[in-house]
């Protein structure tokens, strides 16, 4: 039996040889484990899967949506009415409450599935040696020590260490971000090798693309890389959203504001004597009046509202308040395979002797384009390359299919052929293939040879040195000369130069001959150098020069190989003439930092981090959140998770995202373009102004009708406003256009102004100057109309206050015109061509027709019928404030 004492997950299995590994595990190599011990195993260590995650509840996620200051102070309010025997008034602010509360719910019921994508990985079956026969099991019953065999197109079920393998490659890119698949060995490895670079381990969750093998379980369920990913991703606690901190900020001054006005208002009434219920029931209106009901309301449809035009443009947002918060956001972490590439293998650069070339293949037009040179005195050479990529490859385009089966590399090499003229579909059946020498890691090579008519052609491709030691001479244009040690040194300088770019080379070399022959790989011609590349994304350079502009800063986070992270990022331009040793770090060197303290200066201003773990790219994000800084972070892979979920705002690609990376984000990318996350930036922006615009309209309405209240209970208290008139305003005459000027559609020059302070208040200096201008229009304005019009012609209070009433519904929807900017023409403007505008006006104005004609309406507002005068009067006194509103603006430019 195991002794448990002496066994460590941390152990580092892929530095110990494969019979220190089985000694140690006491497994057999050809037997494996007993069912009893690995039964007894499970038992000690626990099974081969992720742990449950209790998901919250719909009534949780329900009781949420009340969890905010503006509800407690609704609620407050409802209560003291029903106190009070104002049931009406009660039951009109429960229904604001309930509404807000339902529309949250039922927008994010179905977003809290995390972990589903992680358990969505397990592997149902694995194929395992048990008491010396190959059987299959529930990868959940593998143990510490099984001895399990994979193939081509298996998923790996569990962490383990290679013991045996034939040419076994895997693709770990969901786990490392290593766009290439991997070759696997068996020999022992350093002790520091970093994770990544682990070739002799294989990892639970990646997947073999070909080749077969063995490997020891080293690691089940949540010790093994995904099961550790899945316990940070649990563990990473969601941030609140800044839209939540800063409407958070404002509940709280308002509050202070309601309350010192209530205080002036109850001081004056004891001072003058008044009925204690006259009083209470003013401070009932004066809470209603400061409180703005539709602000969640409001903010909540608009959100809701961006949801939709985003997911139109391809950007699924999983979580409402995540879209306002894409508009602030100023530091976008990338992965880089499929995110700013296209994730696939490409030709990028051809180096013959003596001359090199950059070049596109254009697969569609079978053409290949030469950037830098021309290639007439090489296209001899040039044919014999594409012959060799041809033949020398067991991948198959799919031209019929129209998907490429195989090697990554292999199927680049096809397009090469392909696009240079090569009939890839039906040259084996006129090369017919004699012999093939498969690639394995000792020769580092791959050779065939093929029958062509009445010549045998050899074919190879493989590494540098390996390719060189089987050459005797070499292809110059048109001549082939014999190989020397300075031609070699000039090749390996090369070859050192292209890797130095970030690309893969392979070198490739030809031999004809006219008899069939046992050992052929010799006196090969070597005819030159291919440089590999995963290429940018098309549109990946619009996308950056628009961070840029917006003042968005981003950094590349990959777990790939270091030059080839820095070549992309030179490429597409998120480094630019920097040097190399300042802007790119690797994840090895940064484990050597402090980067919370001596270091994090360092740290900050490196724009790429290359083979970095999922922990590391977690204390990335959390080290940009400290600074203050709001957080994006892409990803595509179970790597990227914890990150995801850290960020501010977690964006997943759709189509090659994982399904785990696709629960975790806040944003799902259906085109996986990053040119939808500058789309993204540019909605948030446009509705977090959307917001500012709005709430700058309710509360300029709102404090009128403090400022009304507190004014008429000095003036007359029969006159001040009842609570349920002021909750028709603020629901009706104010929700309604505040709404229209959250749906604006905005303009592209807000992706020309730099990201918002993360720190700044909702509203600022200027925007509290404006709302105080507004108000003052807005409440004197009424005030006065109104109490000219009780000097000269009408006496009666209730028909004064009926005056406050529609005047100050009408100037309220009049004011929404007042929010254009200054500079623009008061006719053509966002704000006039914004039809829901309109929309929301005439449905506001029918509603108070209905309240000065229907009876019923008139009893529950306590409205009495009015004369054409009256109506007259308040139309005019409505006015007003717009007349004064625009001299202050366009005139006199003392507010914005």
């Amino acid at each position: 039996m195991l002794d448990k004492s002496g066994f460590s997950f941390e152990l580092l299995f892929h530095a110990l040889s494969e019979e220190k590994v089985m000694d140690f595990l006491l497994s057999d190599p050809k037997n494996g484990l007993t069912a009893d011990e690995a039964n007894s195993r499970i038992v000690q260590y626990g099974p081969n899967k992720l742990a449950d995650v209790k998901e919250k509840s719909a009534v949780k996620i329900l009781l949420e949506q009340f969890q905010n200051a503006i509800t407690y102070l609704l609620a407050g309010a409802a209560i003291i009415s029903l106190f009070f025997h104002d049931v009406t008034n009660s039951i009109a602010i429960g229904g604001v409450i309930l509404i807000n509360a339902l529309i949250g719910f039922f927008i994010e019921l179905q977003a809290r599935k995390s972990m589903e994508g992680l358990r969505s990985l397990e592997i149902s079956l694995a194929k395992v040696i048990r008491g010396a026969e190959l059987t299959e099991i529930d990868s959940a019953l593998l143990a510490i020590g099984d001895l399990v065999y994979i193939k081509a197109g298996d998923m790996v079920p569990a962490d383990g260490r290679l013991v045996n393998l034939n040419n076994l490659e895997i693709n770990e890119s969901p786990l490392t971000g290593e766009s290439l698949p991997v070759d696997k060995i068996c020999e022992s490895l350093p002790e520091s090798t970093t994770l990544a670079d682990r070739t002799n381990m294989v990892y639970k969750g990646t997947s073999v693309i070909k080749g077969n093998g063995y490997f020891l379980v080293t690691a089940t369920g949540l010790h093994t890389e995904l099961g550790k990913i899945s316990t940070m991703t649990q563990s990473a606690e969601n941030v609140s959203t800044p839209l939540d901190e800063k409407l958070g900020k404002l509940t709280k001054t308002l509050i202070w504001i309601t309350a010192a006005m209530a205080c002036i208002f109850i001081i004056a009434g004891l001072l003058r004597k008044q009925e204690i219920y006259t009083i209470v029931e003013t401070a009932i209106a004066l809470a209603v009046a400061a409180i703005p009901e539709g602000l969640p309301i409001v903010s909540t449809i608009a959100l809701a509202y961006g949801m939709l035009r985003l997911a139109k443009r391809n950007a699924i947002i999983k979580k409402l308040y995540s879209v306002e918060t894409l508009g602030g956001t100023n530091i976008i972490f990338t992965d880089k395979t499929g995110t700013l590439t296209e994730n696939v293998m490409e030709v990028n650069l051809i180096a013959f002797p003596h001359k090199t070339f950059e070049l596109k293949s254009d697969f569609d037009k079978r053409k290949n384009i030469f950037l830098n040179n021309d290639v007439t005195d090489v296209e001899n050479a040039l044919h014999e390359l594409y012959l060799i990529s041809a033949l020398c490859n067991n991948a198959t385009l799919g031209l019929s299919t129209g998907k490429a089966i195989g090697d990554p590399i292999e199927i680049a090499l096809l397009k090469l052929a392909y696009s240079g003229g090569i009939d890839t579909h039906n040259l084996k059946d006129e090369y017919i293939r004699v012999d093939e020498k498969p690639f394995s890691s000792d020769t580092k090579m791959m050779a065939v040879m093929v029958r062509f008519r009445d010549e045998f052609i050899v074919a190879s491709k493989g590494s540098v040195e390996a390719i060189l030691s089987k050459c005797s001479r070499y292809r110059k244009e048109s001549e082939v000369l014999p190989l020397d040690g300075s031609f070699v040194k000039l090749v390996h300088k090369e070859a050192e130069r292209i890797s130095s770019m970030g690309l893969r080379v392979l070198a490739f070399a030809i031999k004809h001959q006219t008899e069939e022959e046992q050992e052929y790989l010799k006196d090969l011609t070597f005819i030159g150098l291919v440089g590999f590349l995963d290429p940018p994304r098309h549109d990946i350079g619009f996308a950056m020069e628009s961070c840029k502009t917006a003042g968005v800063k981003v950094i590349m986070v990959t777990g790939d190989h270091p030059k080839t992270g820095f070549t992309i990022a030179r490429k597409i331009g998120i480094v630019e003439d920097e040097e190399e040793a300042n802007s790119l770090m690797t994840g090895a060197q940064l484990h050597e930092l402090d980067i919370y303290g001596r270091d994090k200066e360092r740290v900050m201003n490196t724009r790429v981090f290359a083979r970095v773990t999922p922990a590391q790219k977690f204390d990335l994000v959390s080290l940009y959140q400290d600074e203050g800084n709001i957080v994006a972070m892409t990803g595509d892979g179970i790597n990227d998770t914890p990150a995801l979920k850290k960020a501010d705002i977690g964006i997943a690609m759709g189509t090659r995202g994982t399904q785990v990376a696709k629960d975790t984000a806040d944003v799902v990318l259906k085109d996986d373009s990053f040119v939808s996350i500058v789309e993204a930036i540019f909605q948030g922006r446009v509705i977090f102004q959307n917001i500012r615009e709005f709430i700058i309209f309710l509360l300029s309405c709102n404090l009128s009708e403090i400022v009304l209240v507190v004014a008429s209970g000095f003036i007359d208290p029969r006159i001040v406003l009842l609570p349920l008139q002021i909750l028709f305003l603020n629901i009706i005459t104010d929700v309604f256009p505040a709404l229209a000027l959250g749906l604006g559609k905005g303009d592209r020059n807000v992706m020309k102004l730099p990201p918002r302070n993360p720190e700044a208040p909702m509203l600022d200096g200027k925007d509290w100057k404006s709302l105080i201008a507004y108000c003052i229009c807005i409440s004197g304005s009424i005030l006065c109309g109104v109490l000219f019009f009780e000097k000269h012609y009408a006496n009666e209070p209730a028909i004064i206050q009926d005056m406050v009433f529609y005047s100050l519904a009408l100037s309220q929807l009049w004011h929404v015109f007042n929010l254009s900017p200054a500079m623009s023409s008061f006719f053509m403007n966002e704000i006039t061509r914004n039809k829901f505008v309109w929309m929301a006006l005439f449905f506001c104005i029918s509603m108070l027709a209905i309240t000065g004609i229907l009876p019923a309406a008139q009893r529950i507002l306590q409205v009495k019928p009015l004369s054409i005068e009256i109506w007259g009067g308040i139309i005019l006194i409505s006015l007003v404030p717009v007349v004064l509103i625009q001299l202050l603006k366009r005139l006199l430019r003392i507010i914005d």
